[in-house]
């Protein structure tokens, strides 16, 4: 998915220019312009930043078309979507199960390099998260509390209290995580 030309037709859809944009999500202009161009990718916490101003969640912006009228019950792994495209060394992947904009949970198989994060401010939406560490140390922060996690270990919180995930382990995380509502 080309993430900066979906943000330029959704920001002109919404009748929101670059500098208006910017402005209600915290960034600066040439930020949006340089995502716009891909020129940079978005953080996660950026991206939700640019969508929440719209606003807009990170399911339905990458929300894909079904063809079948028929509900998809199953899926290979190549057809979980990339929701937080990035590059880089310690880039985070989100991948989710099917399109999460016509269910009431969303599925996400998360993947983080040694010192990746979801960026340095906090995530916070609403809802309620889960998830269950496969692999690998992910520290979060939840609120004012901060704790590392190791394989089979898990959490569960209330999504409007602010939040960050960060793997400060020296080999990749991988983290299976479910959100309700899918507003992520």
């Amino acid at each position: 998915m080309d993430i900066g030309k979906r943000l330029q037709t959704i920001r002109k859809q919404n009748g929101l220019s670059q500098r208006e944009l910017a402005a209600r999500a915290g960034l600066t202009n040439g930020t949006v312009s340089l995502i716009e161009q891909n020129k940079t990718s978005p953080s996660v916490a950026s991206l939700k930043s640019l969508l929440d101003a719209i606003p807009l969640s990170i399911a339905e912006f990458f929300a894909t078309i079904e063809e079948s009228d028929e509900p998809k019950i199953f899926y290979s792994a190549n057809e979980f979507v990339e929701v937080a495209p990035q590059s880089g060394f310690a880039s985070v992947s989100l991948r989710q199960l099917g399109n999460a904009s016509t269910h009431t949970l969303q599925l996400l198989d998360e993947t983080y390099p040694p010192n990746a994060d979801t960026g340095p401010e906090l995530l916070s939406h609403a809802g309620e998260e889960a998830g269950i560490v496969v692999s690998g140390q992910i520290e979060i922060t939840v609120g004012d509390q901060v704790r590392v996690l190791g394989p089979g270990e898990g959490y569960l919180f209330e999504s409007r209290q602010p939040h960050r995930f960060r793997n400060v382990g020296k080999v990749v995380c991988r983290v299976v995580s479910a959100c309700t509502p899918p507003t992520f």
